[in-house]
C-alpha cells in the first residue's frame, strides 16, 4: 500500500500539509479551525464570560465526521479522576480519528496558569508569586513539571502564561499576572514558556495585547493606552517569550484598543506578530472572543461577518466553540463574501502544528505511556520551594520575627483556617469545585493555622476567625480580641477569596473600586492593634492592598500572593524562622487606597511634586523585600563612562553575607534617563540577579548592559537608542538605590530592528583574592 505524501514523516512538514490541504473539502478545512467544549454548561453560571449565551449547539457524531481542530478542557470542566480522564480523552481522540476521512485527532488544550487546572493536580502559587521570586530558573522548572503532567494525560497545549503587565492593581486578574514591570514579566514568563515547551507542550501567550490596561480596572473594558505605552510596556514580554522562549501559540485578547478589538486587528495579529516578529505558530481566540466581535464590540453584524474579521486579522482557531468558524463561515465562503484563501491560510498553520505534534503520523497513539500522578512528591517539593521563595517580608522593624518557639500565639482572621485562602481563581478547587461542593479538593492543602501548629509544636496556639473576607458582620471581633489579649503575639491572617465574576474578591471579573482590604478586615485590624499585643499581619491576597493606614503599627508585615497548596507550610516557615524570607515585591504596595491607577513606571509628572496635593508614592516600592540575613554591597565598579549608542558596559559589585545564617539577596539594576525626546519613566528595571549566600561568604555579580536596553519608542513610532547621559542604578528596590554609574552615550540616534537585545545578562563568580 502506498502512503499518501501527507502521511510520510520523511517529507518536510510544509510538503505534507500542502498535500493534505489539496485533498480536503471546505467543510473539512474549517473543521480544523474550531474547538468544542464537551460538557460545558449551557445554563446557569459558567467558568467563562457569557458561556451560556455563546455556546453553540452541535451534533457530536455528525460533527466529528469532518474532523476537529481542538478539544477544550477535558479535565478542567468537571471533577474527573486523572487516570480515568486520560482514558476518556484517548477514547474521544480515537473516535474523532475514526470518524473523519483523514484520521486526524484534535489538539487537546487545558488551562495551566498556576498548575494544571485538573482535579487532583498540584495547585502551585499564582504567577504574581512567581514574580515575587525573581528566580527564572525555578519558574522554568515549574513549566517543565506542569508540561510533564499535561503530556502524561494526553494534553497538547497549555493556555499560559499570562504576560499582561499590571497597569491598575484594582483589576481582578492581577493575581494571574507576574507583576507591574515588563522586564520582570518578560524574563519570568519566558522562563515558564521554555519549561513548558521543553516537554513538547504548546505554550499559549495571553492576552495579546493590552488586556490589563482596561479603563477603570473593569474586566473587558476598553483600553486607552497610548502608542508608546503599548510599545514599551505592553508588548515587550510577548516579544521576549516568542523570541527567547519559543512559544508556539498566542491568544488574542478580549479588549479593544483605541476602538479596534484585538480579535479584529490585522496590524497586531499579522503585521506586528508575524511580519515584524516572524511568528509562525497559531493564534487562538480567547473563549468566545470571535463571537464577541458581534455581541459585545458591535464591529460585526453576524457570526459570519465576525468570522471574516477575525480570520482576516489573523486568528486561526476559534475557541471553544464553532459559533462563527462553523456553518456561518462555510456559508460565507460558499456565497463569495469570505475568500477561501483565508480559510486555507489558517488551516495550513493549524495542520503544520498538528504535524509538529505527530498527529498526522500513522503510528500516532493517544493512550498515555506511563503512570499518572498529578500531585507527585516532586511536584509538592517544587510547589513548596516556589512558595517559600515568593513570601515577601515587608516589615519587621523590631525583629519580632522569627517567633519564639514556645510563645503564646493567637491566630485570628478569615484566611487563617481556610485552605482555599492559598489558591488563586484558576486553581481547580476555586475555579471548578465551587460548582461541585460535595467533591473533595483532591489535593492536601494545609491551612496556615494547621501549619503554624505543626511548625511550632511547643507554642500555645489559639484561634478565632474574627470576621469574614467580604461580609460586613463584626460579631466575631470580640472573641478574636479576647484570644489576642491572652497571647504574647497575635498573627492576623487577612486577605482575599479567589473567585470568578464577582464571586470572590480577587480573580477574573472580580474587580474593585479601590484598594482597601475587603469587607471589614481593615476595621478588624484596627481593633487588634488596639489591644496593645504585638500583631504580625499576614496577607494572603491576589493583589496589593493599601497599608498606609497601619504604617509602623504592626510588629511585622508578611505578604504572600496566593502561595498554593504548600503555601501554609511556607508562610509558617517564615514566621518560625525555618525559612529565611527572600521574596521581592512584583507590584508596589500603595499607601492609600485611592489614586489609582498607579505603578512605579512613572514619568516625572506621575511622581509626587508641588503641582498636586496628592502623593502617589507607595508605602513599599516595587522590588522591596526584607530578610533575616544582612548583606553588604561592596567594591562597585564599571568599565567606562562613555560608550557609543551601539556599545555595552559592565557593572560589578561584591555581595557579602554579614550574618550567621544563609540567605538570598536580589540585586536589581534600574535605568534612569534624565533627558530624552519623549518622557520616560523615572526608573525602570533592566536587569536583576538573585544569589544565595552562606554565612560570611561573598560573591561577585556582573551586569552586562547593552545600549539596546535603553531604547524606547520615539515620536515617529520607531524604537531608538538616543545619545546622551544615563544613570545605571544598582538597587535593592526601585526606591532603595545602593550604587549609581553615570554613563554617556555618544554617536547618532540608532534605530533598532527585531533583533535587538532584550535582556541584561548577568554573571556570578568567585571573589578574587
Amino acid at each position: 500500500m502506498t502512503t499518501a505524501p501527507w502521511r510520510d514523516p520523511a517529507l518536510p512538514a510544509a510538503t505534507r500539509v500542502a498535500d493534505l490541504l489539496s485533498r480536503m473539502t471546505l467543510e473539512e478545512k474549517t473543521a480544523q479551525l474550531y474547538g468544542v467544549w464537551v460538557g460545558a454548561a449551557t445554563d446557569g453560571e459558567g467558568v467563562a464570560p457569557l458561556q451560556r449565551e455563546m455556546t453553540a449547539e452541535y451534533d457530536w457524531d455528525l460533527l466529528i465526521t469532518l474532523g476537529l481542530g481542538q478539544l477544550t478542557r477535558s479535565f478542567g470542566t468537571a471533577p474527573v479522576d486523572p487516570a480515568l480522564g486520560a482514558q476518556a480523552l484517548a477514547r474521544a481522540q480515537r473516535r474523532i480519528a475514526a470518524a473523519g476521512r483523514f484520521g486526524i485527532p484534535a489538539v487537546a488544550h487545558e488551562e495551566c496558569l498556576a498548575g494544571f487546572t485538573a482535579w487532583g493536580a498540584t495547585a502551585y502559587p499564582v504567577p504574581l508569586a512567581w514574580g515575587a521570586t525573581f528566580d527564572p530558573p525555578l519558574v522554568e522548572e515549574l513549566g517543565r513539571r506542569i508540561g510533564h503532567d499535561l503530556r502524561s494525560v494526553g494534553v497538547h497545549q497549555g493556555l499560559a502564561p499570562v504576560l499582561d503587565v499590571v497597569r491598575d492593581p484594582r483589576w481582578g486578574r492581577v493575581e494571574e499576572t507576574i507583576g507591574e514591570d515588563p522586564y520582570l514579566v518578560g524574563t519570568i514568563g519566558t522562563a515558564y514558556v521554555r519549561g513548558l515547551e521543553s516537554t513538547g507542550i504548546i505554550a499559549t501567550l495571553k492576552h495579546f495585547a493590552g488586556y490589563a490596561s482596561s479603563a477603570g480596572a473593569r474586566n473587558l473594558a476598553p483600553v486607552r493606552a497610548g502608542v508608546r505605552e503599548f510599545a514599551d510596556v505592553t508588548l515587550p514580554p510577548f516579544e521576549m517569550a516568542l523570541r527567547e522562549g519559543g512559544a508556539r501559540s498566542v491568544m488574542a485578547a478580549y479588549n479593544e484598543t483605541d476602538g479596534v478589538p484585538a480579535s479584529a486587528d490585522p496590524g497586531l495579529l499579522t503585521e506586528l506578530l508575524r511580519e515584524d516578529w516572524g511568528f509562525t505558530g497559531t493564534v487562538v481566540a480567547d473563549y468566545f472572543g470571535i463571537g464577541f466581535l458581534e455581541t459585545l464590540h458591535k464591529v460585526a453584524g453576524s457570526p459570519a461577518e465576525a468570522a471574516h474579521r477575525a480570520l482576516e486579522a489573523g486568528i486561526d482557531i476559534e475557541l471553544p466553540t464553532l459559533k462563527c468558524y462553523g456553518k456561518p463561515l462555510v456559508a460565507a465562503v460558499r456565497a463569495g463574501t469570505v475568500p477561501e484563501s483565508l480559510v486555507d491560510r489558517a488551516a495550513r498553520r493549524v495542520l503544520l502544528q498538528k504535524c509538529e505534534l505527530g498527529l498526522l503520523d500513522e503510528d500516532w497513539q493517544p493512550e498515555p505511556a506511563g503512570p499518572i500522578d498529578l500531585d507527585s512528591t516532586a511536584n509538592r517539593t517544587l510547589a513548596r520551594r516556589l512558595a517559600q521563595e515568593s513570601v515577601v517580608l515587608l516589615d519587621n522593624p523590631d525583629g519580632l520575627l522569627p517567633l519564639a518557639p514556645d510563645t503564646r500565639i493567637a491566630v485570628v482572621g478569615p484566611r487563617a483556617a481556610d485552605a482555599l485562602a492559598m489558591l488563586g481563581c484558576y486553581s481547580f478547587p476555586s475555579h471548578v469545585l465551587t460548582h461541585h461542593p460535595d467533591v473533595p479538593t483532591g489535593v492536601d492543602i494545609p491551612t496556615l493555622l494547621d501549619s503554624l501548629r505543626t511548625e511550632l509544636p511547643d507554642a500555645k496556639v489559639t484561634f478565632a476567625e474574627g470576621c469574614g473576607v467580604s461580609d460586613p458582620d463584626r460579631s466575631g471581633f470580640e472573641e478574636a480580641v479576647a484570644r489576642a489579649s491572652e497571647a504574647d503575639v497575635c498573627v492576623a491572617v487577612l486577605g482575599d477569596r479567589a473567585g470568578l465574576f464577582g464571586r470572590g474578591t480577587s480573580g477574573e471579573g472580580c474587580d474593585v473600586t479601590d484598594l482597601q482590604l475587603p469587607g471589614v478586615q481593615g476595621d478588624f485590624l484596627d481593633v487588634l492593634l488596639g489591644t496593645g499585643v504585638p500583631v504580625v499581619l499576614v496577607l494572603l491576597t491576589g493583589r496589593p492592598y493599601a497599608l498606609g493606614r497601619w504604617d509602623g503599627r504592626p510588629a511585622a508585615v508578611v505578604q504572600a500572593f496566593f502561595p498554593g497548596e504548600e503555601g501554609g507550610p511556607a508562610v509558617a516557615g517564615v514566621l518560625s524562622g525555618r525559612v529565611n524570607p527572600s521574596g521581592r515585591l512584583p507590584v508596589s504596595v500603595p499607601r492609600t487606597p485611592g489614586g489609582q491607577p498607579w505603578t512605579y513606571l512613572q514619568p516625572p509628572l506621575g511622581l509626587a511634586g508641588e503641582v498636586s496635593n496628592l502623593d502617589p508614592t507607595p508605602l513599599y516600592a516595587f522590588g522591596h523585600g526584607r530578610s533575616y540575613t544582612t548583606f553588604t554591597w561592596e567594591d562597585f565598579e564599571g568599565t567606562a563612562p562613555e560608550i557609543g549608542t551601539d556599545g555595552s558596559y559592565a557593572l560589578s559589585l561584591t555581595v557579602r553575607n554579614t550574618s550567621d545564617r544563609e540567605g538570598a539577596e536580589v540585586v536589581q539594576l534600574y535605568l534612569h534617563d534624565p533627558v530624552a525626546s519623549v518622557t520616560r519613566p523615572d526608573v525602570r528595571l533592566i536587569g536583576y540577579h538573585r544569589l544565595n549566600l552562606p554565612p560570611g561568604e561573598s560573591r561577585r555579580v556582573t551586569f552586562h548592559f547593552h545600549t539596546d536596553l535603553s531604547s524606547f519608542t520615539d515620536r515617529s513610532g520607531t524604537r531608538v537608542v538616543e545619545p546622551g547621559t544615563l544613570e545605571l542604578r544598582l538597587a535593592s528596590s526601585s526606591a532603595e538605590i545602593r550604587h549609581t554609574a553615570h554613563l554617556t552615550l555618544t554617536g547618532p540616534v540608532r534605530p533598532l530592528g527585531p533583533d535587538r537585545r532584550l535582556r541584561c545578562e548577568t554573571r556570578e563568580h568567585e571573589v578574587e583574592g
